[in-house]
């Protein structure tokens, strides 16, 4: 791969983080049910993905086995679940709360690969644990000696569980390998969708739809710009770089999120609360990074 294809790759993944990392934004403008929000989502990003990958011919076009479609969209249902948790975590605390507590899952991961893929939990990842749950410690405020308010409280936990559920999504997908990764993540996406129109019917989400020409735009933006677009800048700029670089440059997008929400909506920071960030993303990057064996460069 030569340098001016690494460059280009390197822009399309920080591109794909960056829209990745502005979604909260665009969330708090739009007043719909969470749960219709992750339907828009996922049908409107996996038909986008879907005619994008066969306009580049990539994608694989045999069908999947059943256990293999069923796996995925089990999978893919639960990251509609996901989304819904993390669209509420928005409407109740700060945008910059909501995506830190969400990237608590590289930790609920690391704690449960031992448990799962029988991993060694190495003293450097149990480290990087402690330091990511007391990061949250001050996220949350708890360290500051007042409990948070109630709000934010069920903005924490609603992140928290959205983080949880994707860290399921992560341990599934590691399970079933062998899959294009476009066809992997229309089928996902797809199933994202689909899983929360029953929801939906039920408690009665379709009917409390009120769609401005506005809204309808800043639907069309999620699903399109922050699903569809971003997910194939991500997989295009896969062949340019490297795992670990992907791994590290990921946290671009809690980076951004809470750059975008201090920016544009004046959300407060404190200094406890930049503190937590940073533990927060720097630990979760450090378990990320393989040190070299000596010598090796």
């Amino acid at each position: 791969m030569n340098r001016k294809n690494d460059l280009r790759s390197l822009g399309m993944f920080i591109g794909s983080m960056l829209i990745f990392g502005t979604i909260g934004i665009f969330r708090r403008s739009i007043p719909l049910p969470s749960a219709f929000l992750a339907f828009a989502r996922g049908i409107l990003g996996g038909l986008f993905l879907l005619v994008f990958a066969r306009l580049l011919g990539k994608g694989a076009s045999r069908p999947l086995p059943p256990r293999i479609m069923l796996g995925l969209a089990a999978a893919g249902a639960m990251i509609g679940c996901n989304w819904m948790l993390l669209f509420e975590a928005y409407n109740h605390t700060t945008v910059a709360v909501a995506t830190l507590c969400y990237y608590m899952q590289p930790t609920i991961v690391m704690l449960l690969s031992p448990l799962i893929f029988r991993e060694r939990l190495t003293a450097r990842k149990a480290g990087c644990a402690l330091v990511s749950l007391i990061g949250m410690t001050l996220i949350s405020g708890a360290a500051d000696g007042a409990a948070p308010q109630s709000r934010d409280m069920t903005g924490i936990l609603l992140g928290l569980d959205a983080a949880a559920l994707y860290a399921v999504v992560v341990i599934m997908n590691k399970k079933i390998r062998d899959i294009d990764a476009y066809q992997r993540t229309t089928v996902q996406l797809l199933s994202a969708g689909i899983v929360m129109v029953p929801y939906l019917l039920f408690t009665g989400g379709f009917s409390k739809i009120t769609c401005t020409p506005l809204t309808l735009c800043l639907v069309l933006v999620v699903g399109i710009l922050h699903t569809g677009v971003a997910y194939a800048l991500y997989f295009g700029s896969m062949e340019g770089l490297n795992v670990q670089s992907i791994a590290v440059l990921s946290y671009i997008d809690p980076a951004a999120a809470l750059l975008f929400s201090a920016l544009l909506l004046k959300e407060p920071l404190t200094p406890m609360n930049l503190l937590g960030a940073a533990l927060i993303i720097g630990s979760a990057m450090l378990s990320e990074i393989k040190p070299n064996p000596e010598g090796q460069r």
